[in-house]
């Protein structure tokens, strides 16, 4: 597993997202106090940071500040206000990306994975394999970029779309209730009266066209849930 760091002053929030992340093969570990977290994040023991920008004791960007004056990790930075970060902050500190927050679990591991792509050894066009790689049928997932392909080709899908397909994926020809999906995909049980996974799911299924016998690849059942025919 690949170990990241957490530095963030909301305890329930990255209890939920360590947990969550636990199952995208990332190892979390988290730290809610931004000088402890500085001397975590340069000790070499990580692969990524993700990094709150309202920390106690120094600020998001007071953390950065003393990562970037020695190392070149990966930062992923969290916050209410990321186009004013990126706009203003985000060039000259060097970070990978900002979330805005809060955010979805399934997005997070997205792009911690592109991230971590990004930065392994080796071609960047070379298949990822593994764990990274994720084949059922005509569907191949590459895990780590953010990519589904069908049919030799690539689909353009949504973050929120591509969570979802990679859930029904993973359990091809089971049926899969919302709930079920929703604890998944984004961490989180589904809402009453909830239609979100509905609308994304009736998008996917446009996009991956019919099978042979004219029938949708992802089937929905009635007040049940959606099923996955790979086959």
């Amino acid at each position: 597993m690949t170990r990241i760091l957490f530095l963030d002053g909301d305890t329930e929030l990255t209890g939920m997202l360590a947990q969550y992340l636990g199952r995208e093969r990332l190892e979390v570990d988290a730290i809610f106090d931004g000088q402890a977290g500085v001397q975590a994040a340069l000790s070499g023991r990580y692969a990524l940071v993700v990094l709150d920008l309202m920390l106690p004791r120094h600020s998001g960007i007071e953390v950065l500040r003393h990562i970037r004056a020695s190392s070149q990790i990966p930062v992923l930075m969290l916050s209410t206000g990321c186009d004013d970060f990126k706009q203003l902050m985000a060039p000259e500190m060097g970070t990978e990306a900002c979330m805005p927050k809060p955010c979805e679990p399934a997005e997070l591991a997205r792009r911690i994975h592109a991230i971590l792509g990004r930065q392994a050894p080796g071609p960047s066009v070379a298949p990822p394999s593994g764990p990274d790689l994720l084949q059922v049928g005509r569907l191949e997932l590459r895990i780590a970029r953010g990519e589904a392909i069908w049919n030799g080709q690539r689909l353009e899908l949504t973050g929120v779309e591509l969570s979802l397909l990679t859930e029904l994926a993973r359990s091809a020809g089971d049926l899969i209730t919302k709930d079920e999906m929703s604890r998944r995909a984004f961490g989180k049980p589904l809402a009453p009266y909830d239609r979100h996974i509905d609308v994304c799911l009736a998008n996917v299924r446009r996009k991956l066209g019919l099978r042979p016998d004219g029938q949708p690849w992802i089937q929905r059942v009635r007040d049940s849930g959606y099923q996955f025919l790979a086959g």
